[in-house]
C-alpha cells in the first residue's frame, strides 16, 4: 500500500513539473509576441521626425545649378548649425554627415515605408455544389474550358486581383475594351478575347472561389470559366476610343508587315479599329482605304515619325503623298506578346537590387524588367496592393533567389553588400518627394489632397526624405560591388536603348519584338491618370535650397565614381 502511494505521489510530482513548464513556456512565447507587436505598431503610427533630425545640410549659398563643386569643399559649409562638427572626409564621394547613416534615419525610413498589410485569403469553400455561377453580372456563361498558357484562346487582355477578383469585375474589364469573352482562372485571374476556347472541360472542374465574391466560382487550376460580356449591360462603359499614335511611312509591302487586312470603300478610323479590335490585334493602320491589323515589329518600330503634313490625305485617297505614309492608331487591345511571366527554373547564381529611392519609378521599372525579361522581380518588402496586381514576386522570399532581381529602397553597407550586383534607379528629387508624398496618402495610383501638402507633414517629409534621397546613392556607391546607373528621366524619353542596357546587365537575352511590346505596354498598371495641376508650389524657397544642395552633392559623387552627372534638369528649380 505504502508504495502504490508513494508511487502515485511520484507521479503527481512530475506531473506538476510538466504542467509548470509548459505554463512557462506559453507565457514566455505570449511575452515574446506582444512585445513583438507593439515594436510593429510603435513603427507603424510613429511619424516623421522633425527637421532638427535630418541630417544637417550646408549653408546658404550663393548660386543655384551644377555649380562649382568647390562649394562643398569648405568643411564648415558641410555641418549644420545645430549639429555637433565634424572633421571632413575623403570628398570624392559625400560629407561625412551624408555618407554615414544615423540611426535615427535608418528608423525613419523603416517607420515611414514599411507597410506590414495583411493579406487574409477568402478561405475556398470545400466542394464544386456551394458554388454559383449566377452572381450579379448580365454575362451568359459559356462553360468550364481548358486553359493552356502555352495556347491560350483568351488571350487579348489580362488582369490580375488576388484579393478582389469577382466574375462582374472582369466582365466590365473586358467589356471596357470591347471583348466578347471574359474567362476567369484560379480564382483570381482574369483573361478577355473574342473567340471561345475550343476544349471543354468537366463543369466540377472549375471549382476554385472567387477571391473578392464567396461563393461565385472562378476557374480553376488550368480551367477557365467564361462568360459572353453582354454588348449593352448597365454601368458599363465600353472604351471603344482609340488612340492616335502618328504618321509614319508605309513598310514596302504591307501584306508581309501585317497579318490581317481589310479594304473598305469610305473607310473610316471607328470601322478600322473595330476590325483590329475584334482580330485582337493592338495597332490599326490606315492606308487609303485600306486598313491592316498587327503589332509593333522590327519592321515597322514606329520609332520613325513623320511630320503629319505627310499624312494629309492619306485616309482619303491612297495617292496621297505617293502613297509612302500611313496613319496608325492603337486600339484598345493589350499586346499580349510579352506578359507571360514565370519565377527562375534554377536559383540565380548573382544576387542582383533593383535599388531606388521611394518614388523614383521602381515599381515602373519592376513591370518593365518583368515583360522585357518574362521573369518575375522580388521585393525586400511586402506590398499587398502590388501583389494583387499581379506582381506575385511580393510574396515570395526576397532571398530565395527565384526572381530576376529584388526591390529594395535600403541603404547602409549591411544592406548593400548582401547583394553581388544593383541596378540604382535614379529619379529627379522634388519628382521623388511629390511621388511619395502622394503614395503614402492616395495609395499607387492616387494624389493627396490639398489639405496634405498645406499640413506640417510636408514639411517635415521634405526635410527628412531629402537628406535619404542623397545618402540613398552615397551609399551605394559607396558599398556597391558592381552598379548600373540609370536615371529615371533617361529610361522614360529612350525606353528601348536604356533597357536593352538593364536586360543585358541581368545577363537575359530577349528578341528586339518583345522589347518593342514592352514598350507598347510601356505604362502598366500603375500610372497615375493625367497629372493634377495644383494651384500652389509644394516647395518653398528654403526646401528648393535644401535639396538644391543635395542634388549638388550626389553630381559630384556620381562624377568621382566617373558615372554620368545628374541630369541638368535637376536644378535650378
Amino acid at each position: 500500500m505504502a508504495r502504490a502511494f508513494f508511487r502515485l505521489q511520484k507521479f503527481l510530482r512530475r506531473t506538476q513539473f510538466l504542467l509548470f513548464f509548459l505554463t512557462a513556456a506559453y507565457l514566455m512565447a505570449g511575452s515574446l509576441l506582444l512585445l513583438q507587436r507593439t515594436r510593429l505598431v510603435i513603427q507603424q503610427g510613429s511619424r516623421g521626425t522633425s527637421a532638427n533630425q535630418a541630417l544637417p545640410v550646408p549653408g546658404e549659398m550663393t548660386g543655384v545649378g551644377m555649380a562649382d563643386p568647390r562649394t562643398l569643399q569648405n568643411p564648415r559649409l558641410l555641418v549644420g548649425m545645430d549639429a555637433p562638427q565634424e572633421p571632413a572626409l575623403d570628398q570624392r564621394h559625400s560629407p561625412r554627415w551624408l555618407v554615414s547613416r544615423n540611426s535615427e534615419l535608418r528608423q525613419l525610413r523603416r517607420r515611414w515605408f514599411h507597410r506590414f498589410i495583411s493579406d487574409q485569403e477568402p478561405v475556398q469553400t470545400a466542394g464544386f455544389k456551394g458554388m454559383k455561377h449566377t452572381a450579379e453580372h448580365r454575362g451568359t456563361y459559356m462553360g468550364c474550358f481548358t486553359d493552356d498558357s502555352r495556347e491560350r484562346t483568351l488571350k487579348g487582355a489580362v488582369f490580375y486581383d488576388l484579393r478582389k477578383m469577382t466574375v462582374a469585375h472582369c466582365q466590365e474589364a473586358c467589356a471596357e475594351r470591347a471583348y466578347t469573352y471574359a474567362g476567369l482562372a484560379y480564382g483570381a485571374e482574369c483573361y478577355c478575347g473574342n473567340t471561345l476556347p475550343t476544349t471543354a472541360s468537366k463543369p466540377e472542374e472549375c471549382n476554385s472561389e472567387c477571391k473578392g465574391e464567396k461563393g461565385a466560382v472562378c476557374g480553376g487550376v488550368n480551367r477557365l470559366s467564361v462568360y459572353r460580356v453582354e454588348e449593352l449591360w448597365a454601368g458599363a462603359k465600353r472604351r471603344r476610343n482609340v488612340i492616335y499614335r502618328g504618321c509614319f511611312r508605309a513598310p514596302e509591302n504591307l501584306t508581309d508587315a501585317f497579318p490581317v487586312s481589310l479594304i473598305q470603300p469610305n473607310l473610316t478610323v471607328e470601322m478600322c479599329s473595330e476590325f483590329c479590335s475584334k482580330k485582337e490585334f493592338p495597332l490599326a493602320v490606315i492606308w487609303g482605304q485600306e486598313c491592316y491589323c498587327g503589332y509593333p515589329t522590327r519592321r515597322f518600330s514606329l520609332h520613325d515619325g513623320a511630320e503629319g503634313l505627310h499624312c494629309r490625305g492619306t485616309h482619303n485617297s491612297s495617292s496621297a503623298a505617293e502613297g509612302k505614309y500611313c496613319l496608325v492608331y492603337q486600339t484598345p487591345v493589350q499586346d499580349t506578346r510579352c506578359t507571360d511571366r514565370k519565377f527562375l527554373t534554377t536559383k540565380s547564381k548573382v544576387f542582383v537590387a533593383l535599388s531606388s529611392f521611394p518614388g523614383a519609378g521602381n515599381t515602373w521599372a519592376r513591370h518593365l524588367i518583368e515583360h522585357a525579361t518574362g521573369y518575375y522581380t522580388g521585393s525586400y518588402y511586402f506590398d499587398g496592393a502590388l501583389y494583387n496586381k499581379g506582381f506575385k514576386g511580393e510574396k515570395d522570399h526576397w532571398r530565395s533567389r527565384r526572381t530576376i532581381c529584388v526591390k529594395t529602397h535600403e541603404s547602409g553597407k549591411t544592406e548593400i553588400e548582401m547583394f553581388d550586383s544593383a541596378i540604382l534607379l535614379i529619379r529627379n528629387p522634388y519628382k521623388s518627394l511629390m511621388a511619395e508624398f502622394n503614395r503614402k496618402y492616395a495609395g499607387h495610383l492616387g494624389y493627396a489632397t490639398d489639405r496634405n501638402w498645406k499640413s506640417k507633414e510636408w514639411p517635415d517629409f521634405v526635410n527628412s526624405y531629402s537628406s535619404w534621397w542623397a545618402s540613398h546613392v552615397l551609399d551605394w556607391l559607396k558599398y556597391g560591388k558592381r552598379l548600373l546607373i540609370v536615371h529615371y528621366e533617361d529610361l522614360k524619353q529612350s525606353l528601348i536603348p536604356k533597357l536593352k542596357e538593364m536586360v543585358e546587365f541581368l545577363n537575359v537575352t530577349v528578341t528586339e519584338d518583345r522589347l518593342l511590346c514592352v514598350e507598347n505596354n510601356r505604362d502598366g498598371n500603375f500610372k497615375r491618370s493625367g497629372a493634377k495641376l495644383k494651384d500652389f508650389e509644394p516647395f518653398t524657397q528654403e526646401m528648393k535650397n535644401l535639396i538644391n544642395r543635395y542634388i549638388l552633392t550626389v553630381d559630384e559623387a556620381l562624377r568621382g565614381r566617373n558615372f554620368t552627372g545628374l541630369p541638368r534638369e535637376y536644378v535650378p528649380r
